[in-house]
């Protein structure tokens, strides 16, 4: 369990999608990689850049970013703070996040729409291993 968004967050997510059969099931033929950005707000003070490289069913490296511009993933999901805490505390259904523009997303929504199981999961299992929020 660990802190969002920090690098022990990271960590922690990283090593669940990689034992979390489920997960690992739902996510066989997933294959792009994306960066969450979380802005600043509440207790954030700065924007938070976190990389996430999935591949079918793993996630081969996480971290957080200190040079966004050096990477050019097929996803982009940037929100407030508030939403991605909103989203990790259950108060907001990710998909709904996405269609009400509370979380932005820049990249294929078409594949995103059809691999919702594999978002849903996904989510779930940054929820298991968030314990608080900065």
């Amino acid at each position: 369990m660990a802190i969002f968004p920090t690098a022990e967050w990271v960590q922690s997510f990283m090593e669940k999608l990689n034992t979390d059969e489920e997960y690992a099931r739902v996510a066989q033929n997933w294959e792009g990689d994306f960066f969450f950005i979380v802005e600043p707000g509440e207790s954030l003070k700065q924007q938070t850049v976190l990389y996430f490289d999935l591949w079918h069913g793993k996630c081969r490296q996480g971290t957080v970013v200190t040079d966004p511009s050096a990477q050019k993933p097929a996803f982009i999901l940037k929100a407030p703070y508030e939403n991605f805490k909103q989203v990790l505390t259950g108060d907001l259904h990710p998909m709904q996040a996405l269609m009400t523009r509370k979380l932005h997303v820049q990249g294929n929504l078409a594949m995103l729409m059809r691999n919702v199981p594999t978002v849903l999961h996904f989510v779930r299992c940054a929820r298991e291993v968030t314990d608080g929020f900065i």
